[in-house]
């Protein structure tokens, strides 16, 4: 990685604190415009460096979006360009969702406000769903037999995370660990492979995760554990939410996470950017900005330790195949998370119907956006609920 002339590291700075102010259309669209802006057009960044950068992106954890964005800042100007690229990418909707988190503490029970919601919180589920269906298709395989035989271990892990996640209702961290490494062991066990490696995981693990603290502390430990364990898609890290925010600790309602989703689809940036709007209603502006630096901090650290020495690591199948079984459980969460929130969202006729509408939408409106569903989703939530009051 030489240093390159082209830009400055100002200039990279400032290109992504402008994507993250009107970048929309989740973590899809955020890398094409990468592309399209720094490859194509400015040439900033060679093909080869932009493919390494979603590789990484890819086979480690953390947002895709914000993980790549590290990457390229990464690629000519080292840890400051990572750190200050990173910044600058998630600060414009950090500052958004915070914003709009003080709007909804304020009037969140106003009737409008909540009219608006109901109809968002049907065409979430709606887009989440078929996000999750593709999700599935991308990371494990088309629903055949062909694919269920030669996969059969994946779609195996994928479909008891389907269920284990709708009866408990909580994320298995230990369960995608199991995975990831069951499928290792299987598909090409390293050199390093022992019973008691993998005891001292478990135990480490079990350790982590009953620690005690105070609410400030506890928003620190579970959103780390989130942003550790989401691959790919900025939806995967809904089913750790769910289960720890609302289950678990209940520190939000089944509504008011349901919305917490519908406004990070409404901000630009990455769709991850919602634990700003969670930790706000949790504890206020410093449980905001601790659980966005705790769920950014782990794909911050794992890109600028691995981005050195990425193409050894990318040839590694020891790590490819822990990356696909630990994938293929997140995606069945995700789905079973999905079902869950459904059951207690989608309760009469209205809601049943948008959520199916916003489904059709994304499939048949090609050029149509999230945000767009979203806003008609909202202006149908205050039509409804007039004509019933």
């Amino acid at each position: 990685m030489e240093q390159n002339k082209k830009y400055s590291l100002r200039s990279l700075v400032l290109y992504f604190l402008k994507l993250g102010t009107i970048g929309f259309g989740g973590p899809v669209a955020l890398v094409g415009y990468m592309h399209k802006d720094l490859v194509e057009d400015r040439k900033w960044i060679s093909e080869e460096e932009y493919r390494e950068g979603l590789a990484l992106a890819q086979l480690a954890p953390g947002p895709l979006a914000a993980q790549l964005g590290i990457y390229l800042g990464f690629v000519h100007y080292r840890i400051l360009g990572a750190t200050l690229v990173g910044f600058a990418f998630v600060l414009p909707s950090f500052i958004m969702v915070v914003l709009l988190g003080i709007v909804y503490k304020l009037y969140g029970g106003l009737s409008w406000i909540q009219a608006v919601f109901y109809g968002v919180g049907a065409a979430v589920i709606g887009i989440i769903a078929l996000s999750s269906y593709k999700l599935t298709l991308k990371s494990i395989g088309k629903f055949n037999i062909e694919s269920f035989k030669s996969k059969w271990l994946l779609w195996l892990f994928f479909f008891l995370a389907v269920i284990i996640t709708f009866l408990t209702e909580q994320e298995q961290v230990l369960l995608f660990i199991a995975a990831g490494i069951l499928y290792m062991i299987v598909k090409a066990p390293p050199k390093w492979w022992n019973g008691k490696t993998v005891n001292s995981i478990v135990l480490l693990q079990v350790a982590f995760w009953n620690y005690e603290s105070t609410t400030l502390t506890k928003i620190a430990i579970f959103f780390t554990k989130a942003g550790a364990f989401v691959f790919g898609s900025g939806l995967a890290i809904v089913p750790f939410l769910h289960s720890g925010v609302v289950v678990e600790n209940q520190w939000l309602t089944e509504q008011q996470f349901l919305d917490s989703v519908a406004v990070a689809m409404i901000t630009p940036g990455p769709v991850v950017i919602t634990v700003g709007f969670i930790g706000y209603l949790v504890n206020g502006f410093l449980g905001a900005l601790v659980a966005a630096l705790a769920t950014f901090l782990p794909c911050y650290i794992f890109t600028i330790a691995m981005a050195p020495s990425f193409k050894k690591i990318a040839q590694n199948k020891p790590v490819k195949a822990f990356v696909d079984g630990i994938t293929a459980a997140v995606v069945g969460a995700l789905v079973g998370s999905v079902i869950v929130i459904a059951r207690r969202s989608i309760f009469d006729i209205p809601t049943v119907l948008i959520a199916f509408l916003s489904i059709f939408a994304l499939i048949y409106i090609k050029k149509i956006q999230e945000p767009y569903i979203i806003l008609i989703a909202a202006i149908l939530g205050i039509i409804i609920k007039s004509v019933i009051i």
